[in-house]
């Protein structure tokens, strides 16, 4: 215990976020010096370090998150070597930072999200345990149960991180995360912490790096810069049948997974629609429009009503996508849209500051869950601390 107190007692402390989304397509890692905490929180990023999650823990990794492939024994199995391939991201990330591991006070891991079942379970892999012992470094982990035990969908979890780090006393603030799953929060201009919301708008990147993966036999598995869409058309059947999904229609509080658009969703609209199209590539041109109106849509139903938006801002993956930047301004026309590098930031780190700022607020024992976000009863302190 006096480990930790002595963390807890300086006033700048270095910490590694580590974020493996639903795209699986690394772990993000940043390095942050974070001075403070609660709403006086200030943070700098040091270094940020992108590792490539190895094929076959892919592979596995997808085959978790079926209830069709998925067993016991592989769960239990890639929890330990997700583990180990964090504890090689964080060692990777302080020799490329030129700083000994025993010089960082924390980590805060996010682990791997096999499955969400929103209001009643959520599991996420990659073993803390392992994390700090082969670091050496007090690792605080699983942020998501504590809030779906509090009766909340345990995401999304980032809001509370984003709110300290882009609240505007004169602006109303969207940001737009596109990972394998799109989520938007709002930070209406000059608000209190209790008035921001934030909710899953639908797939993000997910249906389109399956399709993709799909239609070149593995040879690629996302859409770079968007460059196979901008080469197809909308198939109006196709959206349609999209458009018709039940998730669209449901009302924030909501979150939603690869459980609902994953890969099993999207290998069933492939097989169903490539011999429909005389392109396959109206395939990608399709589902990339869907994840553009899906967020378009949530905007004009749920926020809209309410705020006036002054800026969205986009990161994640999705963000490097020229065509769905591109179809997302299409819709929002009269709105100012950014991606995090138009204002110094970098899209792909900034889930893996989050995870930073959370650990840090959870060793002070700060709330750091957003009830009316989340859905939750009451504010709680997320992570687990391993020591």
């Amino acid at each position: 215990m006096e480990k930790l107190f002595n963390i807890i007692n300086k006033n700048k402390k270095l910490i590694i976020g580590l974020m493996s989304g639903t795209s699986i397509d690394g772990i993000d890692c940043a390095l942050v010096e974070i001075e403070g905490n609660g709403l006086n929180t200030k943070v700098k990023l040091i270094n940020f370090h992108k590792h490539e999650m190895p094929v076959h823990l892919k592979q596995d990794i997808l085959k978790a998150c079926s209830i069709e492939k998925s067993s016991t024994e592989l769960i239990c199995r890639l929890n330990f070597l997700l583990g180990e391939e964090f504890s090689k991201a964080v060692l990777e990330t302080c020799e490329l930072s030129g700083i000994p591991p025993s010089k960082i006070d924390l980590i805060g891991s996010h682990g791997q999200t096999v499955y969400h079942i929103p209001r009643n379970s959520t599991l996420q892999i990659g073993e803390p345990s392992v994390i700090a012992e082969r670091t050496g470094i007090t690792t605080v982990a699983d942020f998501r149960v504590r809030d779906v035990a509090a009766g909340g969908h345990g995401a999304p979890i980032v809001p509370y991180t984003e709110y300290i780090l882009y609240r505007n006393i004169e602006k109303t603030i969207v940001l737009q995360n596109i990972g394998g799953i799109g989520n938007a929060t709002v930070i209406p201009k000059n608000s209190t912490i209790d008035q921001v919301y934030a909710f899953d708008t639908g797939p993000g990147n997910m249906i389109i790096d399956a399709i993709v993966n799909e239609i070149t036999k593995g040879q690629k598995h996302y859409d770079e810069e968007g460059k196979l869409a901008s080469k197809g058309n909308i198939n109006r059947e196709l959206f349609e049948e999209l458009m018709s999904h039940p998730y669209i229609y449901k009302e924030p509080p909501k979150t939603t997974g690869r459980e609902e658009f994953g890969v099993d969703f999207s290998k069933k609209i492939y097989e169903k629609y490539k011999k429909i199209v005389k392109n396959e590539l109206d395939i990608i041109t399709t589902v990339t429009y869907f994840t553009a109106k899906t967020i378009a849509d949530s905007y004009k139903k749920w926020i809209l009503p309410y705020h006036k938006i002054d800026e969205i801002i986009i990161s994640g993956g999705g963000s490097y996508n020229k065509t769905l930047i591109n179809m997302i301004k299409e819709e929002l026309k009269e709105i100012k849209i950014m991606i995090q590098e138009d204002i110094g930031y970098s899209s792909d780190a900034k889930e893996a500051i989050a995870m930073a700022i959370l650990a840090n607020e959870t060793i002070h024992g700060n709330f750091n869950n957003l009830p009316r976000v989340t859905g939750a009863s009451k504010p709680v302190v997320l992570g687990k601390i391993i020591f």
